[in-house]
């Protein structure tokens, strides 16, 4: 059954990452290339700011800086632990696929930091502004799905890869919206 499960989530990325074409490398790697998500960031800090002010605005920051602290920590222990190769550096497969990067990346790929770590802000900044900021939610889970995508177009992640990253960062960023929520009721923000 596994066996099974690890050769169609293969074909699945041989697929989805064969649909590629030079014309959409450029974009793509720009997507997936963590500082490029500034701007996103720094509307949210601003949009905590204003609907939140210096305190809560303090207790965003310490919980994100916890939250992603977490969930890359976590990728790295699963991906040690796990010891599934990357899709570019699996020799099934390397001499088929597009590889988009320059260079591979660690040897191991189970499960994606970058969708964890894109979706996981995504799922707490949609939880604290769904009443406050109209179609935020939206907005930062189809950043958070072109990141997460990404990492299957350019190469170095399996679609299986991607969907546990995804939803251990969604489970995060419930869980740390939660908290920030209850330390805003404590602390009377």
């Amino acid at each position: 059954m596994l066996e099974e499960l690890v050769q169609l989530d293969k074909e699945l990325f041989l697929f989805l990452n064969g649909l590629g074409t030079p014309t959409w490398d450029g974009f793509w790697m720009f997507m997936t290339k963590t500082r490029n998500s500034a701007p996103l960031y720094l509307l949210l800090l601003f949009l905590s700011y204003k609907n939140f002010g210096l305190k809560g605005t303090a207790i965003i920051l310490v919980s994100i800086a916890l939250l992603i602290t977490c969930t890359d920590q976590l990728s790295n222990f699963f991906k040690y632990g796990v010891g599934r190769l990357r899709p570019c550096h699996d020799p099934e497969i390397t001499d088929v696929m597009r590889l988009v990067k320059s260079y591979c990346g660690g040897k191991f790929g189970y499960f994606s930091a970058h969708a964890a770590n894109s979706f996981a802000p995504a799922t707490f900044f949609a939880l604290l502004f769904h009443k406050k900021v109209k179609f935020i939610g939206l907005l930062l889970v189809v950043w958070a799905s072109i990141v997460a995508y990404s990492r299957i177009y350019i190469g170095v992640h399996f679609p299986l890869d991607v969907v546990t990253g995804t939803f251990v960062g969604m489970v995060f960023g419930w869980l740390f919206a939660k908290l920030a929520i209850f330390a805003f009721l404590k602390l009377g923000t």
